[in-house]
């Protein structure tokens, strides 16, 4: 008799992502004792002993609610039931940009990111599930910020793997019980005060009473088809920026980044791409790509497509964009009142 369906299934996604990985190399699980991520270990720790692969986990405590510590220590003593080596705690402090949960989030991945290291590990993989993944996208669509946003989270990026994003989330918490395993339910996930909390208890519920089930798995397969749209026009973008980058004048705003740019050129591509050469054309000079918005590189844009004789665009960072008959010149600010 084999293992349980749910079971199967989180196994199965778990062996695709390890065929990616060398044998011998050393694979991380983040591990938050959530049904989620429990039974991300739980596979990992089945399926590495098969593929010649060792596993490891590491718990993070953001020290936001009583009791994180005791909690963590727990975990670690599951992750070491598994057999997973090495099993660690990491304790960070949370900070305050961004929002709590954007702060929380920094502060994860900065721990993630130095136990990899320090455990000279190739992988981390990350139980974010196919609903974690139309919440996200909701988010995305919230902000109104592109078709970046709208692509949600990639299945792998750098050292980290996401093996579960194509399973929902009470399959895999099914799963999770019939290891055995004894998840904990973080309160913050039914939190009102989170965007993300109320996506999932408000939200998307509402979605699927309204518009019938299957509301996730549809936003979820958008997403994956907007981030191949996405990688498609961002690697356009990055050759078309490469055609377009001429040299500037001493003196009239060359960046380090880049010096200049064809006006020709640049009004010669579709605005989807256009945009985003223009976008890496700013940061690249300076301007921080977190203040960075739409409506800064719009005005930049109409440099190319509406210009009146106008003579610059101020950008975050005390940059400036500048149109010096065709060429689009990027370079510090003559301004002080930027």
């Amino acid at each position: 008799m084999g293992p349980d369906p749910a079971v199967a299934a989180v196994r199965l996604a778990v062996r695709g992502a390890l065929r990616e990985i060398d044998a011998g190399d050393l694979v991380l699980v983040a591990c938050s004792g959530g049904a989620d991520s429990l039974a991300l270990a739980g596979a990992l720790a089945f399926e590495a002993t098969r593929s010649g692969h060792r596993a490891g986990g590491v718990t993070v405590d953001h020290g936001l609610q009583d009791g994180s510590a005791e909690r963590a220590a727990e975990v670690v003593g599951t992750m070491t039931r598994l057999d997973l080596e090495p099993a660690e705690a990491v304790r960070v402090t949370v900070g305050t940009s961004g929002g709590p949960e954007a702060a929380a989030r920094d502060a994860r991945y900065a721990a993630l990111a130095d136990a990899a290291a320090r455990h000279r590990a190739t992988a981390v993989l990350l139980g974010h599930t196919l609903d974690d993944q139309a919440e996200t996208v909701l988010l995305g669509l919230a902000r109104g910020s592109g078709a970046r946003s709208l692509a949600g989270m990639p299945r792998a990026a750098g050292r980290y793997r996401r093996p579960l994003l194509g399973l929902d989330r009470d399959l895999v918490r099914r799963a999770c019980l019939a290891m055995g395993l004894d998840p904990w339910d973080d309160p913050h996930n039914g939190d009102p005060a989170f965007a993300r909390a109320r996506i999932r208890q408000d939200v998307l519920p509402l979605l699927e009473e309204e518009l019938g089930p299957g509301v996730a798995g549809a936003l979820a397969r958008t997403a994956r088809m907007l981030r191949d749209d996405a990688d498609a026009l961002d690697a356009w973008a990055d050759r078309a920026l490469q055609e377009a980058e001429i040299g500037g004048d001493a003196g009239t705003g060359g960046g380090a980044g880049v010096s200049g740019l064809s006006v020709e050129v640049l009004a010669g591509l579709p605005r989807a791409v256009r945009t985003r050469v223009l976008r890496r054309a700013a940061i690249a000079a300076g301007s921080p790509p977190g203040t960075l918005a739409a409506v800064h590189v719009d005005a930049v844009d109409a440099l190319v497509t509406a210009w009146r004789g106008q003579s610059h665009v101020d950008l975050p960072g005390r940059v400036q964009a500048r149109r010096r008959y065709e060429k689009l010149l990027f370079g510090p600010s003559e301004s002080s009142e930027i």
